[in-house]
């Protein structure tokens, strides 16, 4: 080897002892010098954890309303006996099977976007948004359609209240309907008391020993003063004359008075649907921002990595060049 010369592979001084480290140059630091491989993920936008603890916090809280209405409808049924006896067969007509299924359905909505803003995961977000967005659909659609009925909806109320007169007996949800609506109103049947003649197990022909009588509902006192109800406060009321009668039932129908209870009541419960609507719309921007917030996050974390990978790559001295240049001929 020539004098002057020095061998690339000799890395250790003649002690043993490995060179001092040149000194860092901007394209050959190192990861933790540069801060971005140390904490591959990087602090989210400023004013994105405020919307983060946002969205968990509402879909939190309707996410326990809907497990709560998950509960409900499936303690029903199975009180009711009607979640055994429906396997295998059509789904029973029951209130509290649509309870069941608008819980579970809300509930798993609800848990996605809170297990996505606590997560920072922009995919279970993403099924929130879109959950959300067909329950707005759906909303809407309902609306419309109760907005352009509204009129026959009124009409119908009392053939309604006939059909459920006639299976008073046969669906404890609809006997339960029935009563509260009877003893809310303070009113007995549809059009008027007679219209239990339609029952087949109150009208006088009935062979019954309820025959030519009237539910508890329809009584004026049907506690009698008591502490609880007297169902038999109504027996034989049907076969009295209007006279008589009044001293024991209501004898106007519940037609008249249910459709002026919902003229009066209908802006309230517009208002409900719409605060409702303005809620989840909220919680859908929500979303929707803290998702564009990880995918600027996700976009810049990839522009730093992939610029560093990219740099050119030097000798830390020059040296260190391989092969050695050639001095000139001196």
């Amino acid at each position: 080897m020539e004098e002057g010369e020095r061998s690339p592979l000799l890395s250790q001084d003649a002690g043993g002892q490995e060179p001092p480290h040149p000194r860092s140059s901007p394209f050959t630091s190192s990861p933790l010098q540069t801060g971005w491989a140390a904490d591959p993920a990087s602090p989210l936008p400023p004013g994105t954890s405020c919307l983060k603890c946002l969205t968990f916090l509402s879909n939190f809280l309707f996410s326990l309303l809907g497990l709560l209405a998950l509960a409900i409808g499936l303690w029903g049924l199975t009180v009711k006996g009607s979640l055994g006896s429906s396997w295998g067969g059509p789904l029973p007509a029951d209130p509290m099977l649509g309870l069941l299924l608008g819980g579970l359905a809300a509930s798993a909505v609800s848990l996605a976007g809170c297990l996505g803003a606590l997560c920072e995961n922009a995919c279970l977000l993403r099924c929130f948004s879109g959950g959300l967005l067909a329950f707005l659909v759906l909303e809407a659609v309902a609306g419309a359609l109760v907005a352009a009925l509204w009129g026959p909806l009124q009409d119908g109320l009392e053939h309604a209240l006939r059909v459920a007169i006639t299976r008073y007996q046969d669906d404890p949800d609809l006997r339960f309907l029935v009563d509260q609506v009877q003893l809310g109103l303070r009113c007995c049947g549809a059009a008027s008391y007679q219209d239990w003649q339609r029952n087949p197990y109150f009208n006088c022909s009935a062979p019954g020993v309820q025959a030519c009588s009237l539910p508890a509902s329809c009584c004026i006192d049907p506690q009698e003063d008591g502490a609880s109800v007297n169902d038999q406060c109504g027996f034989g009321a049907l076969g009295l004359d209007e006279a008589a009668a009044q001293r024991v039932v209501h004898l106007e129908g519940c037609g008249p008075p249910l459709r002026q209870w919902l003229r009066g009541n209908i802006r309230a419960v517009g208002g409900f649907a719409i605060a409702v609507v303005v809620v989840q719309g909220a919680e859908l921007l929500l979303a929707t921002q803290l998702v564009r917030a990880l995918a600027v996050r996700k976009g810049a974390v990839k522009s730093r990595r992939t610029g560093v990978a990219a740099g050119p790559v030097q000798p830390r001295c020059g040296a260190c060049a391989w092969p050695p240049a050639k001095q000139a001929p001196g």
